[in-house]
């Protein structure tokens, strides 16, 4: 406990210091993290006796970077949706032409590419937001809604939880966790919209948004979660990795951040929300 509380602390400082300089220091620090993420979980697929093909979905990373860091909204998600139907005929012509060709090499030859790649963008793409406020205010939603939900979660469902969300997938998490991780997620929303308007960060958007997305994102935080769990549990692993003592690897801290974060850019991005 104490290793993992100390090394939180570490990651929430850099976290603050990438989000207060923003720009192609967070971008820079963002995209490192995304490659270690990918490398983890191809690396946990191949312990696995799978045989995915990776290269392909690494270029759509490389491709869909400058991409999202200097597109519109429209152009970056049209290449999105360009890269993902490259990617998968290109992996699925790979696989299929193999001397003992399996769906499920298919499957996890793109599944790091719509766990990883694509929500991973979404943090680029709010970069582009030219008030610098409204950038730091969005990121900290999608950071700060899912890693308060998981802290709520973890600390109140080890002294107070009884009923198994899913113990299938994930036998620690319980009912009563959840719920107090949505509660946790909710209320540093909330947080967020006052230090906000504290600040006249201009083009905030309304305080129910926050509400909304505090709960949207904290159920989005723990469907990524059990999903990294799914996949752990499927591999044969406890962690992705061991670079962060307490915490496990990249993807352990980033599996529900992802997701958040992916909700975030299209509140923002989405016209018609």
């Amino acid at each position: 406990m104490t290793s993992r509380i100390l090394t939180g602390a570490v990651l929430l400082v850099l976290l603050f210091l990438a989000l207060f300089f923003g720009g192609w220091v967070f971008s820079v620090l963002w995209t490192a993290c995304v490659c270690i993420a990918l490398y983890e979980i191809f690396h946990a697929l191949y312990k696995a006796q799978h045989r995915p093909v990776a290269w392909p979905t690494w270029a759509a990373l490389l491709i869909a970077i400058p991409g999202f860091l200097y597109l519109t909204d429209v152009a970056s998600l049209l290449l999105l949706v360009v890269l993902v139907a490259v990617t998968t005929f290109i992996v699925s012509a790979l696989v299929m032409f193999r001397d003992e060709p399996k769906l499920e090499d298919l499957c996890m030859s793109l599944l790091p590419l719509f766990m990883v790649v694509i929500p991973a963008m979404s943090f680029l793409g709010m970069t582009r937001i030219q008030t610098i406020g409204l950038q730091r205010v969005l990121l900290c939603l999608s950071f700060f809604i899912p890693v308060a939900g998981d802290s709520l979660a973890f600390f109140v469902g080890s002294k107070y939880g009884r009923r198994k969300l899913n113990e299938a997938i994930s036998p620690k998490k319980t009912v009563e966790g959840a719920l107090a991780g949505l509660f946790g997620s909710v209320i540093i929303a909330i947080v967020i919209y006052l230090i906000g308007k504290a600040f006249n960060v201009s083009g905030m958007p309304h305080f129910i948004s926050f509400i909304i997305l505090g709960l949207l994102g904290g159920i989005t935080g723990q469907i990524g979660d059990l999903l990294a769990s799914f996949v752990k549990r499927h591999c044969g692993l406890k962690d992705f990795g061991h670079i962060f003592p307490g915490h496990g690897g990249m993807l352990d801290r980033l599996d529900s951040i992802l997701l958040s974060g992916t909700l975030v850019y299209l509140f923002q991005a989405l016209p018609w929300i």
